[in-house]
């Protein structure tokens, strides 16, 4: 499965003792790029979010407040902000288009079970 989040938390499943991630740095058009060839799953959590990244990768990408535990081969396009902000604090479209962001691709490579 591949899902877009707002966030670089990893939630792989808990049905691993442990798991080997990788991690890579993409640019906006990789991003783009990928979401063309596959289907994705939008984990986004926020609005403002889902409406900036809807306009960067030119396709809808709904705000979709939902869990996700990723497994062996899931890829996740992880949009991150690289500034920490205020507990509690969510921002708009327009505030995020001001702040500094990065695209990260992580990959579940392998996973060990309980």
């Amino acid at each position: 499965m591949l899902y877009i989040f707002n966030t670089l938390i990893l939630p792989i499943s808990p049905k691993y003792r442990k798991a080997t991630v990788t991690l890579e740095r993409v640019t906006v058009e990789e991003v783009k790029k990928m979401i063309q060839d596959f289907a994705f799953t939008s984990a986004v959590g926020h609005q403002g979010t889902a409406e900036l990244l809807s306009n960067l990768l030119g396709v809808p990408i709904p705000a979709n407040r939902i869990a996700v535990h990723l497994e062996k081969g899931d890829v996740g396009i992880h949009f991150a902000l690289r500034t920490r902000l205020p507990e509690g604090k969510v921002l708009s479209k327009e505030e995020l288009e001001k702040l500094e962001y990065e695209f990260i691709i992580s990959r579940v490579v392998d996973a060990v079970p309980y």
